[in-house]
């Protein structure tokens, strides 16, 4: 089951649902891990029949990973699984008193500029 798989796993498979087939390389800078932590994500999510490993069709010498149909039938699966998480999360801001869902509401726009900086280019890759 997907919900099962480690978030990590399936942010890959979320990027591949929308870039797919996709070279390693291109799926390293997107999800800024470690070339080796995307292989091995890859190699387990290859095992698991979510994805499949194909010669590039520009380069020869190159492989490209695509979601197999399993894959997107699962990826499908989970998003409707964490969109209902969403909808009963949302319902419990019924729960809230209107200062609380006040406070929620004036922090969006802050969280969302924070959000879109964390996803810059560059971002978190000076080490120095």
């Amino acid at each position: 089951m997907l919900t099962a798989l480690p978030m990590a796993q399936v942010e890959l498979l979320q990027v591949l649902g929308e870039h797919s087939p996709a070279h390693i390389s291109d799926l390293t800078a997107h999800r800024r891990l470690a070339p080796s932590t995307v292989s091995g994500l890859i190699g387990r999510i290859i095992a698991a029949g979510l994805v499949a490993r194909d010669v590039s069709p520009l380069d020869h010498r190159a492989c490209v990973v695509t979601l197999t149909d399993t894959g997107r039938e699962k990826l499908a699966a989970w998003t409707r699984a964490h969109e209902r998480r969403m909808d009963t999360a949302l319902d419990a801001l019924e729960a809230l008193d209107d200062s609380d869902r006040a406070a929620i509401a004036d922090a969006l726009p802050a969280l969302f500029r924070l959000a879109e900086h964390l996803g810059a280019p560059g971002y978190g890759t000076d080490l120095g």
